[in-house]
């Protein structure tokens, strides 16, 4: 059986929570954290890895931006 590996480019979100750094991958689903910025993203990508092992992408999501109003004291 041959397997192909390809590289796939993802997005990051990240909330900083209390003492934490939360990130999501929306084309995925998948959600990790970390004390810092870099440690959130890399056990986010050890998680999505592992998501994908199990639960192929069958079709590449869209991803797309969209503005809204919204008002807001600074």
């Amino acid at each position: 059986m041959v397997v192909n590996h390809y590289i796939m480019k993802l997005s990051a979100i990240l909330n900083k929570e209390d003492n934490m750094y939360v990130a999501k991958c929306p084309e995925v689903g998948t959600v990790s954290q970390g004390k810092t910025v870099d440690k959130a993203i890399a056990n986010l990508k050890e998680a999505t890895e592992l998501y994908l092992e199990e639960f192929p992408l069958k079709n590449t999501p869209i991803i797309k931006s969209f503005e809204v109003a919204t008002d807001f004291d600074t």
